[in-house]
């Protein structure tokens, strides 16, 4: 077909660059999972932080008590 022209990307002529195209977005959704992923384990920390110290507090409080505190 004479004076047809197909339309072609120029950043496209390279295998791996037209590849590298589709992959927009991938950092947001990584750093999106890892935040996900912090906060699960922050907060895992502090059930145990909080679980822990309670324990530790009637403890001392106990041996405190038993000793003859206040």
């Amino acid at each position: 077909m004479k004076g047809t022209t197909v339309p072609t990307d120029a950043s496209c002529t390279a295998l791996p660059r037209c590849s590298a195209r589709d992959d927009r977005g991938e950092g947001v959704i990584s750093a999106a999972i890892v935040v996900l992923i912090m906060a699960l384990i922050g907060a895992a920390m502090w059930v145990t932080f909080n679980g822990l110290w309670t324990d530790v507090s009637t403890r001392t409080e106990q041996q405190v008590e038993q000793i003859g505190g206040p």
